[in-house]
């Protein structure tokens, strides 16, 4: 045996002197196992099998504050819910190590409470259409992912905020509009925003795959829920018990005296009946379908919240610089081209039919027909162009940067007057025929590049870190204006107002009728025989519908009370001739018959 004294009998050494610096020491086996040193304050870090002692030993008193701060700067997420001092942080190379984040913590009681009412909810509401529903369903599930955040150690941010509100915002166009076209536009940007609300994304493919980033945590929820429910069934069943005895008796009373009192009075019956939705054995494979996908839904928006994948760690290479002269002289000379063109334009852009038929001859149709899906096709090729551009932009220094915006700049005002220039083509189409919903649709989109290329101007003067969150923004707030504006009603009541104001001999019926019921309250003010013949279809289906309150709409209700008030008159054989006469006001097609609006 060696005479040499073993490491835990060694007397310790003497300090060393002020002027002699210690020796390094090795990293303790706690330390790369990922257990932090008694006086090293902070969550233990999360490190894989591959770090090299070099990466993974904490800093000598040598590095001083340095080695602090690049464990402060390691423990910032980049998610808008900040980790608290209790959660992990992962570390390791790798694209997986850059996106996934540790596992949760054990699902909590009030996650799992707020799981399970989502999913009765959902079951319950949502299987007799869209409505006021969507908001009931949608108040447990993002008290849910409220919980689960909280318990993983996040605090809200503004821009997580920003985009909850959003979300809830958007599910009030299915209780406000009974149109089923704004409605899926919200209900799809609603989710959008949701997403990411729990992902907290603010790159380019951290928005763009952020806002559908919600998929990815179905199956990983589900695992995680399942797991908390035994680890806590397995613990605590007396409690469980008692959870369950205390449900049962509540519901009993509930029952017995819910009974009891509306046999009393009819009148209670009468609102306890259109209160509770009605249970019947046709419906329940629905209805478990729908409690299936609520509480999926949930669980994955709580495992999100908890534990979201950081789609920012996803990166795109820059493109390969390019010199000053190969990169702006193409588009120099696309200003050019943009320039004569609105020069042209400005002549017939803000004059009146006059200025139209004498510059090119055309009527307001033919004029509109023209040139609108090639001035639309014109922005979106430009947003391509300014992508591609700033993708090999010359970055040498202040002045490369100069360049481009001189560059850029001047092409996205010419791109505004163009955007202008195909508005107000439309403007003179809907003018001179009425207003129909693919033209407000596109219309609509054209309005939204606009504010597109007005935010990518912004961004030349204060930066481009705000711009995907702002375009997401722009894109969402455009969802809920075109919502909220009820395209349907505006439909009906421009083309009724241009046959009550004499600009037209004629209305197209055949269109209006068949447009939801958010165009009553506009096709209510037509005489007769156009008004029967315009809401016949709809009054079919408006009075006939035993939709309960929380799948019916307010333009629906709204609907419903006017056509009773006012009854379609006539049994329709009359109406194959109403609005037939003339041309036809709210469809104008080309000579081969195909409209292209």
């Amino acid at each position: 045996m060696s005479d040499q004294p073993s490491e835990a009998s060694r007397p310790p050494e003497k300090p060393r002197g002020a002027d002699t610096p210690p020796p390094p020491e090795p990293p303790a086996a706690a330390e790369v196992a990922g257990t932090p040193a008694v006086d090293e304050p902070g969550p233990p870090e999360v490190r894989t099998a591959g770090a090299t002692p070099a990466a993974t030993a904490r800093p000598s008193p040598a590095q001083g504050s340095d080695g602090r701060r690049q464990r402060a700067q390691a423990g910032k997420p980049g998610s808008p819910w900040q980790h608290g001092a209790g959660a992990p942080v992962a570390r390791a190379d790798g694209m997986t190590a850059r996106l996934r984040p540790p596992p949760p913590p054990l699902i909590r009681p009030a996650v799992l409470g707020s799981v399970l009412a989502t999913a009765l909810l959902s079951a319950l509401f949502l299987s007799d259409g869209l409505g006021v529903n969507l908001l009931i369903v949608a108040v447990p599930a993002s008290l849910a992912a409220f919980f689960a955040a909280r318990a993983a150690g996040r605090r809200l941010r503004p821009w997580t905020a920003t985009w909850a509100v959003g979300g809830l915002a958007l599910l009030s166009v299915p209780a406000l509009r009974d149109a089923g076209w704004p409605t899926f536009l919200a209900v799809v940007s609603a989710f959008a925003l949701g997403s990411l609300a729990l992902h907290g994304s603010r790159s380019w493919p951290g928005v763009l795959i952020g806002s559908l980033g919600l998929f990815d945590s179905v199956v990983p929820g589900i695992i995680w829920g399942v797991r908390g429910v035994r680890a806590r069934a397995g613990g605590s069943r007396a409690n469980w018990g008692a959870t369950v005895r205390t449900t049962a008796v509540a519901l009993v009373l509930l029952v017995v005296f819910g009974t009891l009192f509306a046999s009393a009075d009819a009148a209670f019956a009468e609102l306890l009946g259109s209160l509770i939705p009605e249970a019947s054995v046709g419906a329940g494979p629905w209805r478990t379908l729908l409690f299936a996908l609520g509480l999926a839904g949930a669980l994955a928006a709580a495992h999100a919240a908890a534990a979201p994948v950081r789609w920012d760690g996803i990166t795109v290479r820059p493109g390969k610089a390019r010199g000053r002269a190969e990169w702006a002289l193409p588009l120099i000379v696309l200003d050019l081209l943009f320039a004569a063109f609105i020069t042209l334009q400005l002549v017939v852009l803000f004059g009146g039919y006059d200025k139209v038929r004498d510059v090119t001859g055309l009527s307001h149709a033919e004029y509109a027909r023209q040139g609108f899906w090639q001035l639309l096709w014109a922005t979106l090729l430009t947003l391509l162009v300014i992508a591609l551009a700033l993708r090999w932009a010359p970055r040498g220094g202040t002045g490369d940067r100069t360049l481009v915006r001189s560059v850029l700049g001047p092409l996205c005002v010419l791109t505004l007057v163009v955007v202008a220039s195909a508005l107000r083509r439309m403007d003179l189409y809907v003018d001179e025929y009425g207003l129909t919903r693919l033209r407000i649709s596109v219309a609509a989109m054209e309005l939204w590049l606009g504010v597109v290329l007005i935010l990518i101007l912004a961004a030349g003067v204060f930066g481009a870190r705000f711009l995907p969150r702002a375009v997401a923004v722009s894109a969402a707030a455009g969802v809920l204006a075109f919502g909220l504006i009820s395209p349907d009603g505006l439909i009906a009541e421009q083309n009724v107002q241009r046959f009550e104001d004499g600009r037209s001999t004629s209305i197209d019926i055949d269109y209006l009728k068949d447009l939801s019921a958010d165009a009553v309250p506009a096709l209510d003010r037509l005489p007769e025989p156009e008004r029967s013949c315009a809401l016949r279809f709809i009054q079919n289906d408006v009075l006939h519908d035993d939709t309960p309150w929380y799948a019916t709409s307010w333009g629906e209700a709204r609907a419903k009370e006017i056509l009773e008030k006012r009854p379609v008159k006539g049994d329709g054989s009359d109406c194959y001739r109403v609005g037939r006469e003339g041309t036809g006001d709210g469809y104008e097609p080309d000579d081969d018959g195909y409209d292209p609006y």
